[in-house]
């Protein structure tokens, strides 16, 4: 796995940013201020930094802004980093600023000298995020790995502050990681296998096999799965935080490790961007790692359905009829709808076993949302207002965008079926909508739910703020902030 960039929280030393040879970072406010560690690069650079910060601020800055002053003159640094904030920044405007450290520091090691910035934890947790770089397969490593070093006024106090980030930080790598991750090496096994490696993190981890989910019911999921050499699985991962007996809050994922659209076959172009097909279950693993390393006070379950979609003599063929665990028949119209034939029997299971006290699907399920949304939001569908307002929160905390799409009776008339209890697909129309209505008849009364449909967001191919291109590790501190602000006790 991805390790996240080396880190350390240091009091303010002024006297050590002469020798410093990496790049230094340095807190401007928007006035052109500078504070004390400012006052002492400026004093070094005969007086370099503030000419270029005065220059700056004549044009007009906003908070957020940044400039580069490389080589300074009486420095060892190769370079040195102005970000313009308050001492007020907002959690949003600290993290992008740290991000836009992180996107320069290349091999370098960093020196921020924060100073008495309020949201310097948030700060790190951005450069932390931009700063990943997914290089499993290089066969030369031209990246150092470097570090960060923090110079605050009380260490202590940012250190404690940016801990639970950094542990969301670390769940988010291991989800770019498994969506980044090529087929070949992430099979339904080694994907498992992964999962299992968290229960040294104090979580319990099940695998349930085929055998097993036959005999639980799950013929939907294991359609799915029956044309692949690769075996269907189940992963069960327990975080128990919170008061003993309570509901969990259940996290299920889809985790189609390739999906080739089966029989009804995807074209050839773009086919090789299926390996993040499985982003839903990639997301659940780094909130349940997430979790663990935070030791969240509250219970979490989180479910990951595990197949692989591809043609073969033995592969569901449109037309074919099968049964989900819940009962229902499903025909199937569309091989390459197969998404939420894991997610329903999935979710069906967490439903039997754990009665949780809500629960939330992801999945990248269709091309839909992405025509409706863009690469932007997230489409969120759910039948109950409270939780949904909460997610919505949450996800605008922690600037993961997210969009309240609508249910209705109209689009679940378009799922029947002449011959069975319904379809797998609704037509072109509403495709994305009348995906969630499939998967809401597989919520039991009562049970708060959202579906994120994550097909847009989940993987991008140029950068974002907080990520480099390729996998975003979208939702994971959506998810953990929910936890945090309607689960977890005390």
């Amino acid at each position: 796995m991805t390790l996240l960039t080396s880190v350390t929280f240091t009091q303010t030393d002024i006297e050590r940013l002469a020798a410093h040879e990496g790049r230094i970072g340095i807190i401007v406010e928007t006035t052109g201020r500078l504070d004390v560690a400012g006052r002492r690069v400026n004093r070094l650079s005969k007086g370099a930094l503030k000419r270029a910060v005065d220059a700056h601020v004549e044009k007009g800055t906003k908070e957020g802004d940044s400039l580069i002053l490389a080589y300074p003159a009486g420095m060892a640094a190769e370079a040195v980093d102005v970000l313009f904030l308050g001492r007020s920044a907002t959690e949003t405007v600290a993290r992008h600023a740290g991000a836009a450290l992180g996107s320069q520091r290349g091999k370098a090691n960093l020196l921020i000298a924060t100073g008495s910035l309020r949201r310097a934890a948030h700060l790190v947790q951005g450069a932390v995020l931009r700063d990943y770089r997914f290089r499993d397969h290089k066969t030369s490593d031209d990246a150092a790995a470097g570090s960060i070093e923090v110079m605050c006024n009380d260490a202590a106090r940012v250190e404690a502050a940016a801990a639970p980030l950094l542990a969301v930080a670390d769940g988010t790598f291991m989800t770019r990681d498994l969506v980044n991750e090529p087929a070949n090496i992430l099979t339904t096994t080694e994907f498992a296998d992964r999962l299992a490696e968290m229960e040294k993190l104090g979580l319990k981890v099940e695998v349930l096999e085929e055998d097993q989910l036959e005999a639980l019911g799950m013929r939907t999921l294991l359609a799915v799965g029956q044309g692949s050499a690769s075996p269907s699985k189940v992963v069960v991962m327990q975080w128990q935080g919170g008061e003993a007996g309570a509901a969990p809050l259940a996290l299920i994922g889809k985790g189609v490790v390739f999906d080739t659209g089966g029989i009804s076959l995807k074209p050839a172009g773009g086919m090789e961007d299926m390996t993040m097909d499985m982003g839903g279950a990639g997301t659940v693993a780094g909130v349940m790692r997430a979790l663990a390393l935070r030791k969240a006070k509250a219970n979490v379950v989180g479910l990951v359905g595990l197949v692989e979609n591809m043609p073969s003599g033995t592969a569901i063929r449109p037309g074919d009829v099968v049964h989900t665990m819940k009962g229902d028949t499903v025909e199937i119209l569309n091989t390459d709808a197969e998404g939420r034939l894991v997610l329903c029997d999935v979710m069906w299971y967490a439903q039997e076993r754990f009665e949780p006290a809500g629960m939330i699907d992801l999945a990248t399920l269709t091309g839909a949302i992405i025509i409706g949304l863009g690469h932007e939001n997230a489409g969120v569908f759910s039948n109950d207002d409270t939780l949904c307002n909460a997610f919505l929160k949450a996800a605008a905390s922690e600037e993961e965008g997210a969009w309240r799409m609508p249910l209705g009776q109209a689009y679940d008339d378009m799922l029947k079926s002449p011959i069975a209890d319904m379809k797998n697909i609704g037509g072109r129309p509403a495709g994305s909508i009348t995906a969630a209505q499939y998967l809401l008849r597989f919520v039991k009364k009562d049970v708060p739910w959202i579906h994120l449909d994550i097909a847009g967001v989940a993987s991008l191919k140029t950068p974002s703020k907080l990520a480099p291109k390729g996998a975003t590790g979208w939702g994971v501190r959506a998810l953990d902030r929910l936890v945090a602000d309607m689960f977890e006790k005390g």
